[in-house]
């Protein structure tokens, strides 16, 4: 139930991507300006693989471009009929809650609790 919701919710889902809008140095698109630390930590890696430097300017610049790349995406729901939203939704909390059920047990429902003694 879980997996059909959540295809069926995710299905209705659009994603679109943007120009890249940083607002540094006052450029309205300077996806470029986010790839310097990049580039400078690749070429001092290439140079010295070792140097922290190089590791830290590398692994901040792939930061920066996966969360501009993150933050610029548009996410909507297309249209569906009130009937079509509600079967998603429940296939999906129906779901959870029989996988919830099935994680944490409800009640005294563990191994031998029916083996009562008279």
């Amino acid at each position: 139930m879980t997996t059909i919701g959540g295809y069926l919710l995710m299905n209705q889902v659009t994603v679109h991507g943007g120009y890249w809008q940083w607002s540094g140095w006052g450029g309205s698109r300077s996806f470029g300006i986010t790839l310097i630390p990049l580039l400078f930590g690749v070429g001092i890696l290439f140079f010295d693989g070792r140097s922290k430097v190089g590791w830290l300017l590398a692994t901040l610049g792939a930061v920066i471009l996966f969360a501009g790349i993150i933050a610029n995406l548009d996410i909507n729901f297309r249209s569906a009929s009130l009937f079509e939203t509600i079967v998603m939704l429940v296939l999906l909390v129906g779901g959870l809650g029989l996988v919830a059920r099935s994680v944490f047990p409800v009640g005294n429902s563990g191994p031998g609790a029916n083996d009562r003694e008279p």
